[in-house]
């Protein structure tokens, strides 16, 4: 794996981190000073994660030029060694069955945006 490719996929779980933290950060203030649950907004956090993931593949795909399908499936892939090294080792609770299947959409949904972001990138220089 070249040195591009690197740093392109860092480059994508950056976007995607900030996607999530300041998504997060806006959903915590909604929730304190409305009258809404976190069960109430679930499919909401379930999107903009999904977004999150779609957008990081992109970039890391347009940034690396080529190879969309490694690069997004390799920031999707970081984003959740990412999550469960914060879950095991912050938190020592395991994933359950449902969140692989959520990881595992969410690798899927990067690795599109990185097919896309490298068609939506000019191939000159």
């Amino acid at each position: 794996m070249s040195r591009r490719m690197i740093t392109a996929m860092g480059f994508g779980l950056v976007v995607v981190l900030t996607i999530i933290m300041c998504s997060s950060f806006l959903l915590s203030l909604l929730l304190r000073f409305s009258s809404m649950t976190e069960h109430s907004i679930t499919w909401i956090i379930l999107g903009l994660s999904v977004l999150a993931l779609f957008i990081g593949g992109m970039v890391s795909g347009k940034k690396g030029k080529e190879k969309g399908w490694l690069l997004g499936s390799g920031t999707g892939a970081l984003f959740s060694i990412v999550v469960f090294l914060v879950q095991y080792l912050g938190y020592q609770v395991h994933f359950d069955p449902e969140q692989y299947l959520y990881h595992l959409g969410y690798l899927l949904v990067a690795t599109l945006g990185g097919v896309m972001g490298v068609n939506l990138s000019s191939h000159k220089n």
